[in-house]
């Protein structure tokens, strides 16, 4: 008959520690090499005081003694216990020196005698804190408490004081613009020195532009070396096994993109249908690695002087209005971060172009209908009221290819056409 015995008689096997022996003697004959700077840092003590208990001697009173045996109502019955439950109406006299313990920590200390000068309370503050940041943390405690007050204080809402507040607002703007009384909230030495109206730009309202971020340079060119061909490029949209990435083409020279930049400024109707196809070719492609569908908070900002205007253009109809003066801005849709993406020679491509050529084409009635409604939003003063609740954003189509700007902005509103050769 043979037993079986457990071979984990406890829930949690003990260990015991068992270190080496120190040597008996130093090596003599090693020549170990070492850099003595480590001995100055103080990790190196480190294993010593872990190692070095702590002599703790602690009485049975922990320290702090407490004698019961002078109050006589702990021990007897019918004695006065008024030492140690007091009146709340009558309370005793509390100590000068104690008196600062019923204070507020945030408030002004009481001096415990005439001869100590008022001190403002010291917050406390962590080692090693820079010291700008401690004069601005009183800053801000004093901020606080004045909008405390601030908020405190009881608001007018009649409608008196709402037409008193609302003709108050058109003051500064109905008198003379000084700008010698303009200060900057954080840095009192910088002054204003021009002032410009805001405007939304109905130059290119139409259009719709997106900002894209490389995490390198594109392009196969060093970065010191100019490379005037990122000015115009095209990001196609492109799907493999599922994953969706951009593909990046520039053209082939430096002249290409130049000549390409300023026929787009200087069209007129007449050269579009004598206009050469400009060839982008195919660089690398590029992964999405984040998207911001909602940019609330960044615009495109032109400062427009209305003096640009050349006299001798004065009279050319086909250069535009001159504008009047001021900053013209235009809302960005999405912003994107692009990154190289690793190429795989068995990867399956749909519809690659390793060529597209870019040509302009007039504007058909569908596409001049819609830029039109889109500009209504800027040039039209009715335009909410006869539009209602319909969405005044619109939609942008992912699949619309559009030369890119100089930091890679989506400039679309013309009308392409773009040929593929794969």
């Amino acid at each position: 008959m043979s037993v079986k015995k457990s071979k984990l008689d406890l829930l949690v096997r003990v260990r015991y520690s068992n270190p080496l022996p120190a040597p008996p003697c130093p090596p003599k004959l090693l020549d170990i090499p070492t850099n003595p700077m480590r001995y100055t840092k103080p990790e190196f003590i480190n294993a010593v005081a872990d190692a070095t208990p702590l002599p703790m001697i602690v009485d049975a009173e922990c320290g702090m003694p407490l004698d019961l045996a002078k109050w006589a109502c702990l021990w007897e019955e019918g004695v006065d216990d008024s030492e140690l439950n007091p009146d709340p109406k009558n309370q005793p006299q509390l100590d000068p020196e104690d008196q600062f313990l019923l204070g507020d920590p945030n408030a002004t200390p009481v001096p415990t005698s005439s001869s100590m000068p008022l001190t403002p309370h010291t917050a406390h503050v962590p080692w090693l804190r820079k010291t700008e940041y401690l004069s601005r943390e009183g800053v801000s405690k004093a901020s606080l408490s004045q909008e405390t007050k601030q908020l405190d204080a009881p608001v007018d809402i009649s409608r008196a004081a709402q037409i008193r507040d609302i003709e108050a607002s058109f003051v500064s703007s109905n008198e003379a613009f000084d700008l010698s009384k303009l200060r900057h909230p954080n840095k009192p030495h910088v002054t204003a020195v021009e002032s410009y109206e805001i405007f939304p730009d109905a130059d290119i309202w139409a259009n719709a532009y997106d900002l894209f971020r490389f995490s390198e340079r594109p392009g196969e060119r060093p970065v010191d070396v100019e490379d005037a061909r990122l000015n115009s490029a095209i990001l196609r949209p492109m799907e493999s096994d599922g994953d969706h990435f951009l593909a990046y083409y520039l053209t082939k020279d430096d002249e290409s993109a130049i000549e390409f930049t300023r026929a787009r400024g200087d069209r007129s109707h007449a050269s579009v249908d004598e206009e050469e196809p400009t060839a982008f070719h195919f660089v690398r492609d590029y992964e999405v690695v984040k998207v911001e569908q909602e940019v609330p908070n960044e615009f495109l900002l032109v400062i427009d002087d209305g003096d640009t205007q050349d006299a001798s253009d004065a009279g050319s109809e086909s250069r535009p209005e001159r504008r009047h003066k001021g900053a013209y801005y235009k809302n960005i849709e999405r912003k994107m971060m692009l990154k190289k993406k690793r190429q795989n020679i068995h990867e399956a491509y749909l519809d690659k172009w390793h060529v597209v050529k870019v040509s302009h084409v007039p504007m058909s009635k569908e596409e001049e209908d819609e830029r039109d409604e889109t500009m209504a939003e800027v040039m039209d003063p009715m335009y909410l009221l006869s539009r209602g609740d319909a969405d005044a954003e619109g939609e942008v189509d992912d699949t619309i290819l559009a030369p890119t700007g100089p930091s890679g902005s989506h400039t679309g509103g013309e009308s392409i056409d773009i040929t593929g050769t794969s």
